[in-house]
């Protein structure tokens, strides 16, 4: 079986609701970083505005809790804090045409489901049945590797695993992944697993600590920082191995956002939070699919910006899939209200999930 984009149903602008929708009003920014009285702000769903009689233009690339700005009839979505005086922000509460901006929510509507007063299971928990999600997530991934973008978004319990680290590893030479995001203690580790074969100080495989282990990490962080960043060390020959090492040699972009826990930290960290969250947009904005994989923080940030749809290059719109992956119900049911239509959460730890997602994909490759 093979995965194919489900349609998109744009909305009837016929309808006499929206045939009479008067046009959208747009008000000058008139101190940077201030939106106007009665701004719009933007949620994760295709959102429309009428720029002239008939025209109805979807703001692309949006994300949730922005603004709309008009520029020479092109909608940007923007941050409040990118804002600057002069920009003309949508103005607006009402999200159904009467004030010319229209949210539509049904655009990727499928068939109707069982919706029973009383029913057992209904959310998911460590009991929940995975293997079709799995499924469908190997035949998404095939899908995405050539015909989408794929961005990881990854907690350090990745590298602390000997057959995590080395699936994963596997999925960027494969062209699984096409950016990752992350923190300073993945790439830390991971580098740590390349020079001493540990993560956190205890062996990778058979997780017997080592006398001295616990330098092992700030000793990794003075090595690449001597080194002067983590493409030189790959270049001095110092990193041989690991996620770094295949997405540096692959040619996958990363965005290693700081903590006010880090330690060193790496030469790449974003140390300011705002340029973080700069860099990690480039990236969602072109996302197809998201995958978020034990780490909360990070899974949250990313998924407040990743919209449920996006553009193909022609022009179509398509959905964004999104899968946080956690072994606590929490934190992956932390977005299931965040609007997405395809979102999906499933309850594993990091190095079972990887490994059978490499697993899958290459039986299905077979």
């Amino acid at each position: 079986m093979n995965f194919s984009l489900p349609g998109y149903t744009p909305p009837d602008f016929s309808t006499p609701r929206l045939s009479t929708a008067p046009t959208a009003t747009f008000t000058p920014v008139r101190r940077h970083g201030v939106a106007p009285e009665g701004y719009h702000a933007t949620t994760v769903f295709p959102e429309y505005f009428q720029l002239s009689p008939g025209q109805w233009v979807l703001a692309a690339r949006s994300r949730m809790d922005c603004v709309v700005v008009l520029a020479e009839k092109e909608l940007l979505v923007k941050e409040f804090r990118n804002l600057r005086q002069g920009d003309l922000v949508a103005v607006g509460r009402s999200e159904n045409g009467e004030q010319g901006i229209y949210v539509h929510t049904q655009g990727f509507a499928g068939p109707d489901q069982l919706d029973d007063k009383f029913a057992f299971r209904s959310n998911r928990t460590r009991e929940t049945s995975f293997s079709i999600d799995y499924d469908q997530l190997y035949q998404l991934l095939d899908h995405e590797r050539d015909q989408g973008f794929i961005v990881w978004v990854l907690g350090p319990a990745v590298t602390f695993d000997h057959d995590a680290r080395e699936a994963f590893s596997r999925l960027i030479k494969l062209g699984y992944v096409h950016a990752l995001l992350a923190g300073n203690a993945l790439a830390t580790h991971d580098l740590e697993g390349s020079l001493f074969e540990t993560a956190l100080g205890q062996e990778l495989y058979h997780k017997r600590a080592v006398a001295d282990g616990h330098y092992h990490h700030l000793d990794t962080l003075n090595t690449i920082r001597r080194a002067g960043s983590i493409q030189a060390a790959i270049d001095q020959e110092l990193i041989t191995e690991g996620i770094m090492h295949s997405l540096v040699c692959s040619g996958v972009p990363y965005v290693l956002a700081g903590s006010i826990r880090d330690d060193g930290p790496l030469p790449e960290i974003f140390g300011d939070v705002y340029q973080a969250q700069d860099a990690m947009r480039r990236y969602t904005s072109q996302a197809t699919t998201v995958i978020a994989l034990a780490t909360q923080l990070h899974t949250i940030a990313a998924g407040n910006m990743t919209p449920s749809y996006t553009l193909t290059p022609q022009g179509q719109v398509r959905p964004v899939y999104f899968y946080s992956v956690d072994m606590s119900e929490f934190a992956v049911n932390k977005l299931s209200d965040r609007g997405s239509l395809t979102a999906k959460s499933i309850l594993t730890n990091a190095q079972d999930f990887m490994v059978t997602l490499l697993r899958g994909l290459r039986e299905r490759a077979s």
